[in-house]
């Protein structure tokens, strides 16, 4: 429940059942750090998670320089819709255990 102080959060409902979510906040550096994006395991693989990282993408604030997000070093498939959709590992900078740092230059608007 602290996420929802500290962070924005959107749902994705499919017939008002809820089949997906992401929250994202701005960091102190100026990152827009993108987390628990989350699909029903039985709608993986129709783009819904797509969907919403590029909303979160979108909802960045203007002094937002860089997206941000955590994944399971596991997580294969993950972290191949991540590279997709543009993001790198960063293997330079500090994750928790189990987990790997990808990273995204925002583009700048007006370019």
């Amino acid at each position: 429940m602290a996420g929802l102080a500290t962070h924005r959060t959107w749902v994705l409902r499919r017939a008002g059942r809820l089949v997906g979510s992401v929250r994202a906040r701005l960091t102190s550096r100026g990152g827009w750090d993108i987390g628990r994006l989350m699909v029903a395991p039985d709608l993986q693989g129709q783009g819904l998670g797509r969907l919403l990282l590029e909303h979160a993408e979108a909802a960045a604030p203007p002094d937002a320089t860089t997206y941000l997000l955590f994944t399971g070093a596991r997580s294969a498939a993950n972290q191949r819709m991540y590279k997709k959709a543009g993001y790198r590992l960063r293997p330079d900078l500090k994750a928790p255990p189990g987990a790997v740092v990808l990273t995204k230059a925002r583009p700048r608007v007006g370019r």
